[in-house]
Formats: structure tokens, C-alpha cells, sequence
């Protein structure tokens, strides 16, 4: 397989992401949170102690592989976007009472496997974002920022510093792989953190990016922020920012209008309203866009519901047909609408228990192309 990486700024990506890996998020992987009170990586590592050094290290040593990347290019993927914590760096990091009497939770060595992750990338000839998905002090409260029902990244200058240093060093330690297409500020930053705030946080991240990553190498790409992209509009624009990308996540499980609807309803959201939408931003940005996470997650009239623990999926009235069906038709009126944009990312490659929300099960079942490319 001859990697290709000429061009690679404005390729169009058609990519997963590998969530899960490098970033616990307890419903995705619920066997390694089994008989433990733990919701996120946080209180993994700081209930599990010593021992999560060899848990967590097995999981990165076999939920991921160089196979995975190898079956991912064979079927036309071309890209991959990595979640990481803040603590990949190292033990460094601003300390958060949720550490309890340790200073320094987190297990070492997410490091040398995202070395290998470029390793795999380049032999294969896949692009790689680096979504830094939980910054010290959490920025949203949820599992993926790394403290479940916390949201204080914002509040201190420490935790938002941190955070510039984790993008600067990443961009320092990976500026000369041929793999790295874009390093992306911040994962979902929540939508009542102050729009100012985030702008000049992610106006010093694309400058702490460029000390390492030229332009021409490497995009710099940043959250909506969970709000309208004409908050943006005017924002990190040409000639002094250069090749900056928007990302937005769409999903139709959270909100009590997507779960009150039927699977047409769904499939008519994705194909119509979404498509005036990418439109909308299309037409007045001023950025390209990355739709960075998108699923088949859906419940009974095909909803995702959260429980306690593993995150449970109840599909009932509709037989099997009809379920392949409807997975089919919502998957297709995604793509249709998300090809209009640069690139797009279905979230995720793997999960322990959950197909709607598993790339390869869903290609495997038919729900998706077996070929994107």
C-alpha cells in the first residue's frame, strides 16, 4: 500500500474517529468499568489506583491495532480523528479535587501508542486529526471531557493555559509526520461558556499551533461551541489565519424534538434540514467545515437512550428488515447532506455493545457503504 499525502489540506475526508482508545467513555466500553463506581477515565484511574496502569494498558494494546487502520484504508477511509485527554503529555498537568489525594492520576504511555498510531496512519496512507476531547477541569461536563459533571475548565487560568501547552506540544511532537492533517482546540466546549472566551482561546491555540505547523501542513480546527455558526462568522479569517477549519457535531438522540420523532422524521431532519443548513454555512462562514461527529445512534422509534451504566439500546416494533431498513435510509440521507462539507467523521470505529454507534459493525451489518471511496 503506497501511502499519498500530496495535496492533503484541502482533501476531502471521509474518516472515523477512534473514540474509546486513548479517551475512556464508560457506554462505549462497559466491560472495563464493570464492578466499579467509576463514570469516566478520571475516577477509573483514581478508584482503580496502581492497578489501572496494566487495565488501561492492555485496552490500548487491543481495542485499536494496526489491522484496524489497515481495514479502515482498505475500504476507502482516508482519515482518522484521535481523541486524547490532556494528560497524554504527561504529569504536569493542573491538579482538580476529583484527583482526590493523588496529584497525578492519569496512567502514562497514551504517548508511545499514538506514536504508533502515525505509524499505522502513514503506512496506510490515512490523514490523522488530534482532537484535544478533555482539557484539565473538564470543558462540558460530560464523561468525554473527563469529569462527568464537572465543568470548570473555564473558570481558571491555569486549566485554560494547560491546555495551550498540551496544543503546542502535541504540534511540536508530530509537526514533522506526514500523517498529521489538523490538530482541533478543543472538543465540545459547553454552550454557556462565554463565546469571547472561546474565541480567544482558540485564536492563541491556531498561534501556539503555527509555532510548529505551518499552514500549508496543518489545519487548525475548532468546536461550534454548541451554538449557531453566525456566532463565528468573520472569525479566523484570511490573510492572517490561514486554513482553519469549522467543526459540528450532528446528532439526533439528545434533545426531546429528535426523540419524540419517528424514522422518517429523522431521515427528513438529516436530508432536508441539515442539507439548508450545510448550505447556510456554506454560503456565509468564510471556513470549511468538518462534520467531526455523527452516528446511527437512535431508540425505539430509533432513539438513543441513556441509562446507568452501559449505555443501553431499546429497539422495539419494528422487525429486522425494517430496522436495516431504517438504519439504511438515516445513514444515506447523512452522507448525502455531510459530503457537501470538507470532511466528516462517524463517531465511532468500535464500541463493546452498541452497533448504531459502531463504524465497523454498521458496515458490516449493511447500514453503510462497504466502500467510501
Amino acid at each position: 500500500m503506497k501511502p499519498v499525502f500530496a495535496n492533503k489540506c484541502g482533501k476531502k475526508l471521509r474518516g472515523v474517529n477512534l473514540g474509546g482508545w486513548l479517551l475512556l467513555e464508560k457506554w462505549m466500553t462497559p466491560s472495563l468499568f464493570e464492578g466499579l463506581q467509576a463514570v469516566d477515565e478520571t475516577s477509573f484511574c483514581v478508584e482503580l489506583g496502581p492497578r489501572a496502569e496494566s487495565v488501561l494498558k492492555r485496552h490500548w494494546d487491543t481495542f485499536i491495532t494496526r489491522e484496524d487502520f489497515v481495514w479502515l484504508a482498505r475500504i476507502g477511509i482516508n482519515a482518522v480523528r484521535i481523541p486524547v485527554g490532556h494528560w497524554i503529555i504527561g504529569p504536569d498537568y493542573p491538579y482538580h479535587r476529583a484527583y482526590g489525594s493523588v496529584s497525578y492520576p492519569y496512567v502514562q504511555g497514551g504517548l508511545e501508542i499514538l506514536d504508533s498510531a502515525f505509524d499505522w496512519a502513514e503506512e496506510c496512507g490515512l490523514l490523522i486529526v488530534l482532537d484535544l476531547h478533555a482539557a484539565p477541569g473538564c470543558q462540558n461536563g460530560f464523561d468525554n471531557g473527563g469529569i462527568q459533571s464537572v465543568c470548570e475548565w473555564h473558570t481558571k487560568p491555569e486549566y485554560i493555559d494547560y491546555s495551550l501547552q498540551v496544543l503546542e506540544r502535541l504540534a511540536e511532537r508530530y509537526r514533522s509526520r506526514p500523517a498529521l492533517h489538523a490538530i482541533e482546540v478543543l472538543n465540545e466546549p459547553r454552550w454557556d461558556i462565554d463565546t469571547a472566551l472561546l474565541k480567544r482561546y482558540t485564536t492563541d491555540g491556531y498561534r501556539r499551533i503555527r509555532r510548529y505547523c505551518q499552514a500549508r501542513d496543518v489545519a487548525v480546527v475548532f468546536h461550534d461551541g454548541f451554538r449557531s455558526y453566525a456566532e463565528y462568522v468573520g472569525f479566523l479569517q484570511e490573510p492572517e489565519f490561514n486554513n482553519v477549519v469549522f467543526d459540528i457535531h450532528r446528532y439526533q438522540c439528545f434533545v426531546p424534538a429528535d426523540v419524540n420523532t419517528d424514522i422518517y422524521g429523522h431521515i427528513k431532519k438529516a436530508a432536508i434540514d441539515w442539507k439548508n443548513e450545510a448550505d447556510d454555512i456554506i454560503g456565509h462562514l468564510g471556513l470549511p467545515t468538518y462534520v467531526g461527529e455523527w452516528s446511527l445512534g437512535l431508540d425505539l422509534k430509533m432513539v438513543s437512550l441513556w441509562a446507568d451504566g452501559p449505555f443501553d439500546h431499546n429497539l422495539t416494533e419494528m422487525d429486522e428488515f425494517q430496522l436495516s431498513v431504517a438504519y439504511r435510509g438515516y445513514a444515506a440521507a447523512q452522507l448525502a447532506t455531510f459530503e457537501k462539507y470538507l470532511g466528516w467523521f462517524f463517531w465511532s470505529y468500535k464500541t463493546e455493545t452498541m452497533p448504531g454507534w459502531s463504524f465497523r459493525e454498521c458496515v458490516n451489518r449493511g447500514w453503510l457503504p462497504d466502500r467510501f471511496a
